[in-house]
């Protein structure tokens, strides 16, 4: 997939990055290469290959999925500006 500096230009301002336009060719030009790259790897034949949790072969313990407060509630509440019975106070919004 080649790229003009026009469509530089448009992906720099979606992005939000300034690119002068005396680099917008030679950024096109390097866009370029790498969608040819990601492109090559389209080609490659993954059938046979199983998705990888890991890239070393190590079972790791799996800990049980249980909901808890961390027992640190005065901890978090002592970072609120206000409290009321342990739990936070946030001021209303719809009257």
């Amino acid at each position: 997939m080649a790229l003009d500096p026009s469509t530089v230009a448009r992906i720099a301002e979606l992005a939000r990055i300034d690119v002068p336009e005396g680099e917008r060719s030679r950024l096109a030009l390097e866009l370029s290469h790498i969608l040819g790259w990601i492109e090559q790897l389209g080609e490659v034949d993954t059938d046979d290959v199983e998705p990888l949790r890991s890239v070393m072969a190590i079972e790791r313990p799996w800990r049980p999925d249980v909901a808890d407060d961390g027992e640190r509630r005065e901890d978090v509440l002592a970072n609120a500006p206000k409290t009321h019975d342990g739990c936070f106070v946030v001021p209303r919004v719809i009257e």
